[in-house]
């Protein structure tokens, strides 16, 4: 089973991609997504190392440490600046 990793805004456009499928067996949390996503190559590296980039499952904002499972959808942003 997997989770979908959906990606938004600027960063589908920095990652040329859309959304992902990661198997549910090989990540436990937010950060453990991150991790496993940063090892694709170099630039996705600079991307998900970044520590204001903002989470949620299921359409709910989540921090790093959150636990995700099959059938999750786990989507990432990047941070929102206000005016």
């Amino acid at each position: 089973m997997t989770i979908k990793v959906v990606f938004f805004a600027t960063l589908r456009e920095q990652l040329d991609c859309s959304e992902v499928q990661v198997p549910a067996s090989e990540v436990n949390t937010i950060a453990d997504i991150k991790i496993k996503l940063a090892r694709k190559n170099e630039h996705w590296q600079q991307v998900f190392s970044h520590s204001a980039l903002l989470s949620a499952i299921n359409h709910d904002m989540v921090q790093s440490e959150h636990t995700v499972k099959t059938g999750d959808e786990v989507a990432f942003f990047p941070p929102v600046t206000g005016g």
